[in-house]
């Protein structure tokens, strides 16, 4: 694939940016472009196990974006499949000899941002700015294309083993990786990568192995009481608010780690009721962080203890539920090494980093990399500098795309060894 017919998918994929686990109409055009290169695609229960999903999108949710989809061209059969079997693609291509079994990780939903609209922002000049009220802020319209590229040029099998593409729903939040180890898909993998643009780096370089990223963990609490007159009857309601806004106190005042770099939050809080009424229901959702697998396993039981605590303190019950994670992954040397070698062989990349840091984010791509390296495999979290002009998450988040074109170059040479 040449550097214009990249760019055009991501261009594509950008300009109908589409939630977690509801990305219809990118399934579509992934699914549709493997097929049409060939290349032997795996969708369904074998991809993603979809019970394992934890907050799924609503009906309405679900309805809302497949009928967005069916308008934006998508056939209708083709979105019913997706919004039944999942949103996950993988991509498998058989070398000509014996090796290794590689899996690439590329992510493929966007965020809840309103892109820029004035004339600067290049998606706008360009034509190709989100038509819907989601962006690829974080540019996983460029994995989903560098994913592809790939697939496209090692069709042709010149390489030893095998290369499994994994085109991953719902990264953002965390969700998505899970139920895809949950099918099965990181077995037999003996070398897992993820692959991610930006990073705040300039276009040329490359970081081979990120050091610094927290595993994290998505929760929300639901607290029930009892709805009571507040002024006729207040003692004999159970006060969910009340009980609520204490646990999301304590949890924002939870003990720091001397081990390692921690970071609490609380996102959302709803409740239902009026200003006479006390309210029977509340809901916070929060997250916990750390650069620590294990100090996060610590602080997520500090944090239920809170909301158990928060309960019991105003009669209430309460109900925690895990609905996204990530966990922490060191870059193995060995694959470092094959980087570096592949980087030699590659012009446009003018730095080569073997480890460093990304910011200290989260990425499920860690929860593959270490299902495979807990199997006694290698893995490593790669990034490609991509000069985008503001920051990931921001409404005016964009990339060079050149970096489309060094990201795709490097991997195809460090597959083909």
């Amino acid at each position: 694939m040449q550097p214009d017919a990249i760019i055009a998918l991501r261009r594509q994929l950008h300009s109908h940016a589409e939630p977690g686990f509801l990305e219809y109409r990118t399934a579509w055009v992934i699914l549709g472009t493997l097929r049409s290169l060939g290349v032997p695609a795996t969708t369904g229960a074998d991809a993603i196990d979809v019970t394992r999903i934890a907050l799924p999108p609503t009906d309405a949710e679900q309805e809302a974006w497949a009928r967005r989809a069916v308008e934006s061209g998508a056939p209708a059969d083709d979105v019913a499949w997706f919004r039944e079997h999942g949103t996950a693609i993988i991509a498998e291509l058989e070398g000509n000899r014996p090796g290794p079994t590689w899996g690439l990780r590329v992510d493929i939903d966007a965020l809840p941002v309103d892109e820029e609209t004035a004339e600067d922002h290049r998606p706008v000049a360009g034509g190709f700015r989100s038509t819907t009220p989601y962006m690829h802020a974080c540019g996983h319209d460029a994995h989903a294309a560098i994913g592809l590229a790939l697939a496209d040029r090692l069709r042709d099998g010149d390489f030893a083993g095998r290369v499994r593409i994994m085109f991953q729903p719902a990264e953002e939040g965390v969700r998505g990786a899970q139920p895809m180890i949950d099918a099965g898909v990181a077995r037999g993998v003996d070398r897992m990568l993820a692959v991610h643009l930006g990073g705040d780096l300039p276009t040329g370089t490359v970081v081979g192995g990120v050091t610094d990223a927290m595993a994290t963990t998505k929760w929300t609490a639901r607290f029930e009481g009892e709805a009571a007159h507040a002024a006729a009857a207040p003692e004999k309601g159970r006060h969910a608010l009340a009980a609520a806004a204490q646990a999301t106190l304590a949890i924002l005042g939870l003990t720091r780690f001397a081990a390692a770099d921690t970071r609490v939050n609380v996102g959302t809080f709803h409740a239902d009721g009026s200003a006479n009424i006390i309210p029977a229901l509340a809901t916070i959702t929060y997250e916990t962080r750390s650069t620590s697998n294990d100090v996060l396993a610590d602080l997520n039981g500090r944090a239920r203890a809170a909301v158990q605590g928060a309960a019991q303190m105003y009669g209430v019950t309460a109900e925690t539920t895990a609905y996204g994670r990530a966990a922490v992954s060191q870059p193995d040397d060995v694959l470092l090494d094959e980087l570096a070698r592949a980087v030699a062989a590659v012009p446009a990349v003018t730095a080569f980093t073997p480890k460093g840091a990304s910011g200290g984010g989260s990425d499920d791509a860690h929860l593959l990399i270490r299902a495979v390296q807990e199997a006694g495999g290698l893995g490593t979290y790669v990034f490609v500098g991509a000069s985008n002009p503001a920051p990931h998450h921001h409404r005016r988040f964009d990339l060079d795309e050149d970096a489309l074109v060094i990201a795709v170059d490097l991997l195809e040479r460090l597959f083909r060894g």
